[in-house]
């Protein structure tokens, strides 16, 4: 068959539009397997699976088009068929292609327009904001538990330079929300996606579920449940947060990667005295009872496991809190050093071992260039980590350095836009360098999260 006589027979036989069909109809079905799939915990080799099935049956659907010819009276073998019913019948199907194909490009293009957050910044894709898990537990005593596993998670991502990762203290607003509209989660927080879960523990055993979902679209990206012993679990954030970055395409490199999935502890009884000293240290409306009895806490697990350096750097900055707004003695000065220096002998790259000694330098010595060194270190080991940057800007004001202090405040605002303390300082540092339609626009935000906040007004 000579090549014209081969194209017109392709036409005639509807080859064309049956290859139209498919195609669309295999990106139907691929949409479909990597938005469902993941809902019902069908594992990501299944979705792969789909689109292999479908490339190869793109031959063999090819082959029956030629084969066979679909009329009004069903499928008939193509020789049967005269042309003028097969010219009739491919017009209508000419229509129904040009409609769906149209649904497609609207699809297409909605998915495409920027996702933009309340201030009107275009969102990054590579973004991503953990909401408080679920306790499913019986014991509702364990929601510290719950608690720690999103805070561990949070960290972790954290250490990724290729994500943006919202700072707990914006996202803890929707633990109680009994409804989420999580594009409009999305827009608050000024990130395209948003990771929930659920923890169940009984005993000596952990549940947990989570799901990661594209807050633009409302579709689902990734989901998995683990279940396992907690001794089995202590590395799970790390594990997490490594899936979680494979999900959104974010490659992290050796080091990120390294650093990432380290365990914390392989002692579990510390693990879960370190997640309640955690909770209780890093409540907003902490008091010195309540850093001594963290403080307690953390040396309990350093009993258990004196190499927990994350344990280490924790009580190091508990007691240089302790220090510097409550009790300023000779014994919490040293504590703090002490614990400071024992984390970063376990793991000198370690982000909160460098916070923690930069904490006792700003804190108790009040050397603002050492102290920028280790939070510098710190920032660079978990770029996302906006308690560091809030230290740095604070720092950068106080040495007359208002407009790296600007800057600072306004990069971490992004990571922590619910933080009324952050918008508070990003407010007032922009007044004293006269920015004024800038600070009017951040007064309006100060006084829709604390309007009884005399600083706004």
């Amino acid at each position: 068959m000579i090549p014209r006589n081969f194209f017109s027979e392709l036409k005639r036989r509807n080859i064309y539009r049956a290859a139209v069909l498919y195609g669309m109809g295999a990106w139907l079905l691929a949409q479909i397997a990597t938005q469902i799939f993941p809902f019902f915990n069908v594992p990501n080799s299944a979705v792969r699976f789909v689109i292999i099935a479908l490339i190869l049956g793109f031959p063999i659907a090819m082959v029956l088009s030629w084969l066979f010819e679909l009329t009004p009276e069903g499928v008939v073998r193509t020789e049967d068929v005269d042309v003028a019913t097969q010219r009739a019948f491919g017009r209508k199907i000419d229509f129904g292609i040009i409609g769906v194909l149209l649904l497609v490009i609207v699809m297409l293009i909605y998915q495409r327009l920027p996702f933009r957050s309340e201030s009107g910044e275009a969102i990054p894709e590579k973004s991503i904001a953990v909401l408080p898990f679920a306790n499913f537990s019986d014991d509702k005593e364990n929601a510290f538990f719950a608690d720690g596993i999103q805070d561990d998670i949070l960290t972790s991502l954290a250490q990724i330079g290729g994500l943006r990762v919202i700072s707990r203290s914006s996202v803890i607003q929707f633990r109680d929300t009994a409804v989420r509209n999580l594009r409009e989660i999305g827009k608050t927080l000024g990130v395209a996606n948003v990771l929930e879960g659920s923890v169940r523990r009984a005993g000596d055993r952990v549940v947990i579920n989570v799901q990661l979902i594209d807050a633009l679209h409302d579709r689902h990206l990734w989901a998995n449940r683990y279940d396992r012993p907690l001794v089995d679990s202590l590395g799970l954030q790390g594990e997490l947060a490594a899936e979680i970055a494979d999900a959104l395409r974010v490659a992290l490199n050796p080091e990120e990667k390294a650093r990432v999935e380290k365990k914390p502890t392989n002692n579990a009884d510390a693990y879960v005295l370190y997640l309640r000293a955690n909770q209780i240290e890093r409540n907003p409306d902490t008091l010195l009872e309540d850093y001594k009895k963290a403080e307690e806490l953390y040396l309990h697990a350093i009993a258990l496991d004196p190499k927990f350096a994350l344990a280490h750097a924790r009580l190091a900055s508990t007691r240089a809190a302790i220090f510097h707004y409550f009790e300023p003695l000779d014994s919490w000065k040293a504590g703090a050093r002490a614990e400071a220096e024992m984390a970063l002998r376990l793991q000198e790259n370690l982000a909160e071992a460098h916070l923690a000694l930069g904490h006792c330098i700003y804190w108790i010595d009040q050397d603002y260039d050492r102290a920028l060194a280790e939070f510098d270190i710190a920032g660079r080991l978990a770029p996302n980590n906006s308690e560091v940057g809030g230290l740095v800007a604070a720092i950068k004001r106080r040495q007359g350095k208002w407009q790296e202090s600007l800057h600072t405040y306004e990069r971490i605002n992004k990571l922590d836009p619910q933080n009324p303390n952050i918008v508070r300082n990003l407010l007032f540092t922009q007044t004293a360098l006269r920015h004024w339609p800038e600070a009017a626009r951040t007064a309006e935000r100060m006084r829709a999260m604390a309007p009884a906040s005399l600083v706004a007004k």
